[in-house]
């Protein structure tokens, strides 16, 4: 038998949604794999025009959805911008 635990039971609110929407940002290129190999599966049974509809709409609402994340993750709480390190002295770039 165990001892105590010396971690909380659960996550933090604000680390657990920081966590989903990351997981959420990964699985994003996994839907769009799925998305983009359906028209394949319907290749007999329509023609082109509804394949390439499907296509530029599936294209689309990723777009939308990596939108959304990308706007959600630098507004969780616990990410500040300013906290990011700066560059390293010295580096100017013009080399």
């Amino acid at each position: 038998m165990r001892g105590p635990r010396s971690e909380p039971l659960f996550l933090a609110r604000d680390t657990y949604r920081r966590r989903r929407i990351m997981d959420a940002a990964r699985f994003l290129p996994v839907a769009a794999m799925f998305l983009f190999t359906v028209p394949v599966l319907w290749a007999r049974t329509t023609g082109t025009a509804a394949g390439l509809l499907y296509l530029f709409g599936a294209w689309f609402l990723l777009i939308l959805a990596a939108g959304a994340i990308a706007r959600a993750l630098p507004y969780l709480p616990g990410t500040d911008p300013d906290d990011a390190p700066a560059p390293p002295p010295g580096d100017g770039g013009t080399g």
